[in-house]
């Protein structure tokens, strides 16, 4: 079971003020990690993640900044290993959801949904990558979705599907690229998770719909995406790279 300890880790998680970015957090933290918590500066959630890592007896560190400058996610990732040393892992959580007719979607909301979900993320595996690339070790973990490989019908999010899509062909290319040089890379791609990006309106009655097609018939929790994130972050999973992992209650089965 020592292969699971992340004792002595130290993590980089973005996106940590809420959903599965927050739940990730937490869970390295249980497993014996100190947490550098990225979000966008005053992200209310930020205060309950860091409290809830010291409740696991572990160190938290807030950050403010936004994916979408690599300026701000290096200035961050420098203030993380100044307080903590060298950061072991790094967890791309940070996204954002919304809906639109295909046919009708302004420019504005298709290249905002790639900068935050795909670019920003690009950005955020770069800077982790040049620092841990330099020492010979590390392990990176990007949050992608099941929706990156199969359409859910009445959902209209092409463009959340194409960076999800994107996010885990990144995944891949990156860890068959990195793999000899000590940094692993992997994806996770959660199902239908009861956290607050699906609790939005305009996807509520879909959610409900597609979690009762769902061969488990609910929706996941957050801290059940925790623990596939431990595994593929600790040394359990040192021969795991290039991993896309499905953590949606069979969904993809059906």
């Amino acid at each position: 079971m020592n292969r699971f300890d992340l004792s002595g880790k130290r993590a980089f998680v973005t996106g940590a003020g809420s959903g599965l970015g927050q739940a990730i957090a937490i869970a390295l933290a249980e497993a014996g990690a100190d947490i550098a918590c990225f979000d966008l500066p005053g992200a209310q959630g930020q205060g309950e993640t860091s409290a809830a890592i010291a409740v696991a007896g572990r160190e938290a560190l807030v950050l403010g900044g936004d994916v979408t400058d690599p300026a701000s996610i290096e200035a961050a990732f420098d203030r993380a290993e100044r307080a903590f040393g060298d950061i072991d892992i790094a967890v791309n959580s940070a996204g954002i959801a919304n809906v639109g007719a295909a046919e009708t979607m302004p420019q504005a909301q298709f290249l905002r949904m790639m900068d935050i979900n795909l670019n920003g993320l690009f950005w955020s595996c770069q800077v982790e990558g040049r620092r841990m690339l330099a020492r010979g070790r590390g392990a990176i973990l990007n949050m992608a979705s099941i929706c990156g490989s199969t359409a859910i019908p009445g959902l209209e999010q092409v463009h959340y599907d194409a960076t999800k899509a994107a996010v885990i062909r990144l995944t891949k290319s990156l860890a068959a690229e990195w793999a000899g040089r000590g940094v692993r890379v992997n994806c996770l791609s959660p199902g239908f998770m009861a956290t607050p990006m699906n609790s939005r309106p305009e996807v509520a009655e879909n959610v409900r719909t597609f979690a009762g097609m769902t061969p488990m018939k609910r929706m996941g929790l957050p801290h059940e995406v925790g623990g596939p994130a431990v595994f593929l972050s600790s040394d359990a999973a040192s021969y795991c790279t290039g991993v896309d992992l499905n953590i949606d209650g069979g969904f993809l089965s059906i």
